[in-house]
């Protein structure tokens, strides 16, 4: 078997394995396959930059060009492969490894499922989504809320739409973790009172005492929420890594590229980025490790 196709079907069969694809709940008797182990079987492939090449350090998807599976339930559109969606070229940037913009229709969602050794991010954008895991927690996010789960050494967990007549819309992200088989771990916090307007906050870092969320990774997340004219630089904070930006709303320039909402751009090989909005936008940059 090639490479190209080995790849595809460890994709296909672990990613697969590693979410619930109806309301069902799982059978915690059988054999599961891990999600990092899966997933990591991609590293090394060509999604990573090469550090060594510092000519093109961009690279942009277009909202358009995602993923999509639409099961009535859910509809979601993925940024990266992802179970039945499959792109040699879209299969991480550096350890981001999953950018879901999930629709789960009223009432639905995700049934209980394992994760091991991987941060998951949910930032809900519209609607309350109900959260279940096999630590004991119980909670509610709602737009305005960041929450992380720290799989480390295995979880099970549930997400359900807490409303019988409203759709939840959230996006859910992957990061590999900077070092495995740590305590699994559950945070979830406001944003509200540190929003700012016309400049990015924090929302996400690798140190607990930081604004915001922390995983176990060198990442840090931030938002911002800008007016038509203006504009922010966001420096790099650590070296080596690079930024992906997520349009969650309006229009936008990076570094002079023209981006609209639900586009992506992935930037490496810098010390900064400028944005500016041209409309009216709210922007995500997920700065994040290029190479393990």
């Amino acid at each position: 078997m090639n490479r190209k196709k080995f790849i595809k079907n460890a994709l296909l069969t672990g990613v697969v394995s590693a979410i619930a694809p109806q309301i069902l709940k799982a059978n915690n008797n059988k054999s599961i396959n891990s999600t990092y182990d899966t997933l990591m079987q991609q590293v090394g492939f060509n999604h990573i930059p090469n550090k060594n090449i510092h000519t093109m350090n961009t690279v942009i998807h277009k909202a358009e060009t995602r993923g999509q599976a639409n099961h009535g339930w859910l509809n979601s559109h993925h940024t990266f492969s992802f179970a039945n969606y499959y792109n040699p070229e879209r299969m991480n940037f550096g350890v981001l490894r999953v950018l879901n913009d999930d629709i789960v229709a009223a009432g639905m969602g995700f049934g209980t499922h394992p994760h091991d050794n991987m941060e998951i991010i949910s930032i809900p954008l519209e609607g309350d989504l109900e959260h279940k895991d096999s630590m004991g927690n119980v909670a509610v996010i709602r737009e305005g809320d960041v929450q992380v789960l720290s799989a480390g050494t295995g979880i099970t967990h549930s997400e359900y739409n807490k409303n019988k007549d409203k759709e939840v819309k959230f996006l859910q992200i992957w990061v590999f973790p900077k070092e495995k088989n740590v305590t699994p771990r559950y945070d979830q916090i406001s944003i509200r009172d540190i929003v700012k307007t016309n400049e990015f906050y924090q929302v996400l870092s690798p140190n607990k005492d930081d604004q915001g969320v922390w995983i176990n990774q060198d990442a840090w997340f931030h938002i911002g929420n800008f007016t038509k004219g203006n504009s922010d630089e966001y420096k790099i904070k650590r070296e080596g890594n690079g930024v992906y930006a997520f349009i969650l709303e309006g229009d936008v320039e990076i570094n002079n590229e023209k981006l609209s909402k639900r586009d992506g751009m992935g930037i490496w090989d810098t010390d900064s980025i400028y944005v500016k909005a041209t409309e009216n936008a709210r922007v995500l940059l997920m700065e994040v490790p290029m190479t393990r």
